[in-house]
């Protein structure tokens, strides 16, 4: 990437002249010298917090992210932004937090940049929605860019085996049943995070590293490497020498976010086995970027692309052991190869069919098959629609092969009933769990439902389906859908169901109905405190989850195949 002279720098607004004067004053007590006011200023965002696993080594990563950009000629600038922790707030009022913050981020991203000129920008990301958030940022200011991942976890060891976060889940249904003793709980709860990293499978975090590397928004390798590992700090000092380099040569981030690179980025998702949270994500980073891409184009790409990783939660490696296969580069060189892929440019400067051609693939390696040999024959998820879901629900397919059920409706006001149901043994094999009123607009905040499905999994339960308005953990699987939309609290049909319903659910046939006649039914929302703060701001200005839950305004339409469902129901 070569620099355009004849461009100056966006922060001479701020730096040069003698009106100016003030602002440099400012920034020579922050250490800046004559020299590096016609250098790039460059905005090295940090998500680091010491609350988490997933982002409490980011402040040591940023030294290295620096020291690229200042060896490259450019001025790291820091600043931080939040973070939500899902696995901590997951199954409490906190959730709620969890997706709202996704905004916060990239509003507070935009803000800081905006707000003092700067030149380009490198985000340091870790737990789940920082990692859109940094994504939806770049796309929505234009600016050259990148975006480093800070890892994922190294595993845990408890009874002789590996473990995550999500056997931590799936031992608390295991407690509440009877089945595992309070040690056995505190022990698995002692093992399953031994340091720095985000939770290590093929989790949301993993699921959109992956995705935004695909999308040429992230250098390829940078977000495999383990954040533990040795070779970590040089592919920081990589971030930021490429976000100089970027920010030299004029290259802006929408470049990279382009329906290719978006469709990229969903047979990613699909080939890896990865979480249905992407469909949320991939739809908001398109609308910040003005580009058409949406559900529906996320269903195209798991119909095209088979899951070919052997990842939990489904299967049986985790992201570290991705890593030792041949990392995403071997997974876009599959995708690629299978003619699925389309070429396009990525932050490195090469384009994805370059970087993919030079993936290595570990000999006798198991967790990256082939799409003549895939783990299962169809993708990760799928959208479907019906008398419930006029615009949409996504369903999880990775880790079983169910393609039909159908069952009795349980239905309940929110995700707490639901898990009080399941762990006193009130809920039945046969049964279809439905939670509303956990939407972006119901709860405020859209909630996970992992407690729920891992208190399932935990029991043994085989043959339950759940339905929410609210979302998935990509930890959880089982025959579950989420997104339910129109939501429950937006007039939504889920909000007509009644205990004993009968509800079909068919994947090849795209649909999920009852046979329940609702039209003559009236939802009664149940009783709740309004929302206060930035949880009323939210609820206020939020789109369905059809459109990405973004709280830009007038967002794209939602992308369906409903119009036939709607005038139904």
């Amino acid at each position: 990437m070569s620099q355009d002279p004849s461009k100056p720098l966006r922060s001479a607004s701020v730096t040069a002249g003698p009106n100016r004067a003030a602002a440099r004053s400012y920034l020579r007590a922050a250490g800046l010298e004559d020299a590096d006011f016609a250098r790039p200023l460059i905005a090295v965002v940090n998500t680091w917090t010491s609350v988490t696993p997933c982002n409490m080594h980011l402040g040591d990563l940023a030294e290295h992210v620096r020291r690229g950009v200042r060896e490259s000629g450019g001025v790291p600038v820091d600043f931080n932004t939040i973070v939500v922790t899902d696995g901590i707030a997951m199954g409490t009022p906190g959730m709620k937090a969890s997706l709202i913050s996704r905004e916060v981020i990239a509003d507070s991203i935009e803000l800081a940049v905006q707000g003092h000129q700067l030149d380009g920008v490198v985000c340091i990301v870790g737990c789940d929605k920082t990692i859109p958030a940094a994504a939806m940022a770049l796309a929505r200011m234009d600016l050259p860019g990148c975006v480093l991942y800070g890892g994922t976890i190294m595993p845990g060891r408890a009874y002789g085996q590996e473990i995550s976060i999500q056997e931590v889940f799936e031992a608390i249904g295991a407690h509440g049943a009877g089945a595992l003793s309070d040690e056995g709980l505190r022990q698995v709860e002692k093992a399953a995070c031994p340091g720095a990293g985000a939770c290590g499978g093929q989790f949301t975090a993993n699921t959109m590293a992956m995705a935004l590397t695909a999308m040429g928004l992230s250098p390829m390798g940078a977000n495999d490497v383990p954040a533990t590992h040795a070779d970590k700090p040089r592919q920081a000092e990589r971030c930021g020498r490429l976000a100089v380099e970027l920010t030299q040569a004029g290259v802006n981030a929408r470049r990279f976010i382009t329906p290719a690179s978006l469709r990229n980025a969903a047979l990613a998702v699909s080939a890896s086995g990865g979480s249905t949270n992407a469909v949320l994500h991939l739809t908001a980073i398109a609308a910040e970027a003005g580009v058409a891409f949406g559900a529906e184009d996320c269903n195209a790409a798991c119909e095209a692309a088979p899951i070919i990783c052997d990842l939990k939660p489904g299967g049986r490696y985790l992201a570290h052991h991705l890593f030792e296969a041949g990392g995403t580069g071997l997974v876009m060189n599959r995708l690629m190869t299978a003619g699925l892929a389309i070429d396009a440019p990525t932050v490195s400067g090469r384009s994805l069919f370059e970087e993919a051609a030079e993936a290595k693939e570990r000999a006798g390696q198991a967790v990256i098959r082939t799409f003549a040999d895939p783990v299962l024959a169809r993708g990760s998820y799928a959208v479907i629609y019906g008398n419930i879901a006029p615009d949409g629900a996504v369903i999880k397919l990775a880790g079983h092969n169910t393609a039909h059920f159908e069952g009795p409706a349980r239905v309940f006001d929110g995700e707490e009933a639901a898990f009080e149901a399941v762990q006193q043994g009130a809920i039945d094999e046969g049964d279809v769990i439905v939670i509303r009123y956990e939407g972006p607009k119901g709860g405020p905040g859209m909630r996970e439902m992992l407690q729920v499905t891992a208190a399932l999994k935990g029991r043994g339960m085989q043959s339950v389906a759940l339905i929410t308005d609210g979302r998935f953990s990509g930890a959880s699987y089982g025959f579950v859908a989420g997104h339910v939309s129109p939501e429950a609290a937006a007039g939504g049909p889920l909000a007509l169901l009644r205990d004993g319903d009968i509800v079909r659910i068919d994947v090849a046939a795209r649909s999920i109905d009852t046979s329940a006649d609702l039209r003559g039914r009236r939802a009664t929302a149940p009783e709740r405190p309004a929302p206060q703060g930035v949880f009323a701001k939210y609820a206020a200005l939020v789109s369905s989850a059809a459109q990405g839950a973004v709280t830009i305004p007038n967002p794209p339409p939602a992308q369906t195949r409903a119009a036939s469902f709607r005038e139904a129901s």
